[in-house]
């Protein structure tokens, strides 16, 4: 407001037109400056996985929904909704998967901005038995990017799952698991457009969390996931169900 006073009197005796266009020039809104993360605020993700393998056939269909906050509740970071058509090959005991995601992104803070992201991603799933009770599972994805105001972009991921169960050998009805994970994110560009580049490293997700199977196809985690990207490092709550036939 003081600057537009001053430039109205630093243009008096000029043009009328050019002191009103100067005044319209000084009250357009200013871009907003993104309020920078609070790495030591905790987060916390709520999520719901399905897998539906198809009783007749080896095609079915998996995905997930995932409500993730910046906080514990209302600063929205993301909310994901995410699905695919899979199908297990007779030759092992692979899951392989073609699907699509839609991503709603959210900055931290006060402000309500949002981008969308579109997404085709191929997956393999590639499960192991450790012993009597170690169960893990290997996942490859390639994803294909379509995110607001960014060239298309890809972007290769490895995680590998650990389930332990504590008081039976197998993750069926009543057993209670520890589990975990780490998840690896490496970028296919670093030029994402508008003269923006990115590091190929995009992030990296550790998670140990306890499990308990409601059912035989249904179980649920608790857990802490430590995010590690080439900006912020942030840690989050991650409470998930996990429903499968």
């Amino acid at each position: 407001m003081f600057s537009l006073i001053a430039v109205i009197f630093s243009l008096r005796g000029r043009s009328p037109l050019l002191a009103v266009g100067a005044a319209l020039l000084l009250l357009q809104p200013q871009g907003a400056v993104a309020e920078p993360v609070d790495e030591d605020q905790l987060g916390a993700w709520y999520m719901y996985f399905f897998n539906f393998p198809s009783q007749t056939s080896r095609w079915g269909v998996q995905g997930d929904v995932q409500y993730r906050n910046w906080d514990l509740g209302g600063d929205l970071e993301q909310l994901m909704l995410r699905g695919g058509v899979t199908w297990r090959p007779e030759s092992n005991d692979a899951t392989l998967t073609l699907g699509y995601a839609n991503i709603t992104s959210g900055e931290f803070g006060s402000s309500n901005d949002t981008d969308t992201e579109h997404r085709i991603y191929q997956e393999a799933l590639v499960p192991q038995k450790l012993g009597d009770r170690v169960y893990l599972t290997h996942r490859f994805r390639y994803e294909q990017r379509w995110v607001d105001d960014q060239d298309f972009r890809t972007r290769f991921r490895y995680a590998l799952f650990m389930n332990i169960p504590f008081n039976r050998s197998d993750l069926k009805q009543g057993a209670w698991y520890a589990a975990f994970y780490n998840e690896l994110f490496i970028n296919g560009e670093k030029d994402v457009g508008d003269g923006v580049e990115v590091e190929y490293f995009d992030r990296n997700r550790a998670y140990a969390a306890i499990g308990y199977s409601l059912s035989d196809t249904l179980r649920t985690q608790f857990g802490y996931m430590y995010q590690t990207t080439d900006g912020v490092d942030k840690g989050q709550l991650q409470l998930s169900l996990h429903h499968s036939f």
